[in-house]
């Protein structure tokens, strides 16, 4: 499926929840959560250096740096999503 038209959020928008996710990556819930080392999307364990901070709802697409948004993702997972949701990355998988 190709995506023709995705709506992007003003610049003011993502340099706050960016500087929003670099609080987030500093908190001990965040260590906790690379602590257990398994991606959200494979489900594979890694180690913390490849690990990153993936937002759901995508920054870039209106999505905040909120406990609910992020999960931690493998390097390869996060970059094959880029800026999709789940829902359309489930899709362009099927």
């Amino acid at each position: 499926m190709s995506w023709e038209y995705i709506e992007t959020s003003d610049e003011t928008h993502v340099r706050k929840e960016r500087a929003k996710a670099r609080e987030m990556k500093a908190s001990q819930w965040w260590r906790n959560r690379v602590g257990e080392g398994v991606c959200y999307h494979c489900g594979q364990k890694f180690g913390k250096p490849a690990l990153t901070m993936d937002h759901l709802i995508p920054i870039s697409r209106g999505g905040r740096t909120t406990k609910k948004n992020v999960v931690v993702s493998c390097k390869d997972c996060n970059s094959r999503k880029k800026n999709l949701t789940v829902a359309e990355l489930i899709l362009n998988n099927l």
